[in-house]
């Protein structure tokens, strides 16, 4: 594996402008983000490269550090269909897909809509299941606390469950890069999100159907979309493998790079 460097580039989709970010050449790869960070979350993955492979990381309507202020986003489907009109600019016809929390809600969208996009899926630290109610309240609170308080407030709340209890202490500067990226992102994009999230469908009944082979990854510590709810999408998926990184929580890509990428790598050479 070697490092690579990593593109940046902007595709027009609809009546904006939207920043992705990619490395290496080969098959293509498409990382999608969490909410509410930006493609510059993959960039530990998009330095470590497996020969063959191209990463591409798209920022969804309005995340990332170019995003104009858009219309609110009402479901998940609304970011699926923007990778799907991406990988056509891109000229790209089928990709192994996936992402992490919100990534992999967005890519159970996309699999519903286009089930021919996929040679493969990536789910890490999501679930298939939809909102409780009391998740869905926890939204609505959330949304009402960025549009009182701002990006940096929701940056409060959220970053003692992204992070693992052992990476923020051994890893502290990375709680100010988590930070940076959440306090970059507008309230509109935020509460957008938040809404698409909360409304989102039960995923389980596409598990039995999703016939290519799945990465599921997810962070021991991971408080948010714990183990077991990793454990229950590989029961459900035929093909697919699981791998729990230590000593990681929500953002095992971010708080454990070299075991993620590794887990990605051998998935991918496993793929072929």
């Amino acid at each position: 594996m070697i490092t690579k460097m990593i593109l940046e580039a902007h595709v027009t989709i609809g009546d904006r402008q939207a920043r992705y970010l990619e490395a290496g050449t080969g098959w293509p790869v498409v990382l999608i983000h969490a909410f509410p960070l930006n493609a510059d979350m993959w960039r530990p993955q998009l330095e470590r490269v497996p020969a063959g492979w191209r990463l591409i990381a798209p920022d969804l309507r309005g995340f990332g550090p170019s995003s104009a202020s858009t219309a609110r986003a009402a479901t998940v489907d609304d970011y699926a269909d923007d990778v799907a009109v991406l990988l056509d600019r891109l000229h790209i016809d089928r990709a192994i897909i996936g992402g992490l929390s919100m990534g992999g809600y967005v890519t159970f969208a996309l699999f519903r809509r286009s089930p021919g996009r996929f040679s493969g899926l990536i789910l890490a630290d999501t679930k298939s299941s939809a909102d409780t109610p009391e998740g869905r309240e926890g939204r609505r609170n959330m949304s009402e606390l960025a549009l009182a308080s701002g990006a940096s407030a929701v940056a409060d709340q959220m970053l003692p469950k992204l992070l693992g209890a052992a990476s923020r202490s051994a890893r502290p500067e990375l709680e100010s890069h988590v930070r940076h990226m959440i306090e970059s992102t507008s309230v509109q994009a935020i509460t957008g999100a938040l809404e698409a999230l909360s409304s989102r469908p039960d995923s389980t009944p596409d598990l039995a159907r999703i016939a290519y082979p799945a990465l599921i990854v997810v962070g021991a510590e991971d408080v948010l979309t714990p183990p077991a709810d990793a454990e229950a999408m590989a029961r459900g998926i035929a093909r697919s493998s699981l791998v729990v990184v230590p000593e990681a929580g929500h953002l095992s890509n971010l708080e454990s790079p070299e075991a993620f990428s590794k887990a990605l790598a051998d998935f991918l050479a496993s793929s072929l």
